[in-house]
């Protein structure tokens, strides 16, 4: 497995686990995402985008690192031209580092919804601020790591059909959830969480416990 970090724009905390998340991951920062290297002990082997919102302050240390620079008018944004960039590189798995928050809500759903189309064509993706994942769930079963406690909720991309959650403070058997309902928010972990899906488009949102981070 090739793992790519992809430094966003979006918000960033250094946590334990987000270290051991991308430990030994190729990088690539999109524009303002350069920002994060320094906090999170990483060195870009890329920096793409258009600059508009570069750091007035850059760390002297990722000067050197070679660029691709894109026009303003441009039909992509610049995470999703530093995605492509590691998937042209081999990239079969990725970590979206600053994918939430940031100034551009856009943005953010940009990441999400990326993701969800990433997933599905066979890419592993994590997107993450270090405080909050979001992990893609796909038709059939998966099983998480996170501690009794930790907040999770299941955003719906569209209408879910057989929708189980086992190991949580509210389980659910087999549901069917309607779009836009908020049955799959704010649950709690008890024990080992699985989560197992017959149709649809989903993606496992979860705040790590507290005691993940520094």
């Amino acid at each position: 497995m090739s793992r790519f970090t992809i430094l966003l724009g979006g918000d960033v905390f250094r946590t334990p686990r987000l270290d051991r998340q991308v430990a030994d991951s190729r990088v690539i920062a999109a524009d303002s995402g350069i920002r994060h290297a320094s906090l999170l002990g990483l060195s870009p082997e890329l920096w793409i985008g258009d600059f508009d919102s570069m750091p007035a302050e850059v760390d002297p240390r990722f000067a050197s690192v070679p660029r691709e620079v894109f026009p303003t008018d441009k039909d992509k944004t610049d995470g999703e031209l530093a995605i492509a960039a590691a998937l042209e590189r081999g990239a079969t798995s990725l970590v979206l580092a600053g994918a939430f928050g940031g100034p551009r809500a856009d943005h953010a759903f940009l990441h999400l919804a990326l993701a969800l189309r990433l997933a599905e064509a066979g890419t592993d993706v994590l997107l993450t601020s270090g405080r909050q994942e979001g992990v893609p769930l796909l038709p059939g079963a998966a099983s998480f790591d996170y501690a009794d406690g930790t907040l999770f909720s299941v955003l719906a991309f569209s209408e879910l059909s057989g929708l189980t959650e086992l190991g949580a403070k509210w389980p659910l058997s087999s549901v069917e959830v309607p779009f836009g309902s908020s049955l799959t928010l704010s649950n709690e972990v008890r024990g080992a969480l699985r989560i197992s899906l017959g149709r649809g488009r989903a993606l496992l949102l979860a705040h790590p416990h507290p005691a993940s981070e520094f």
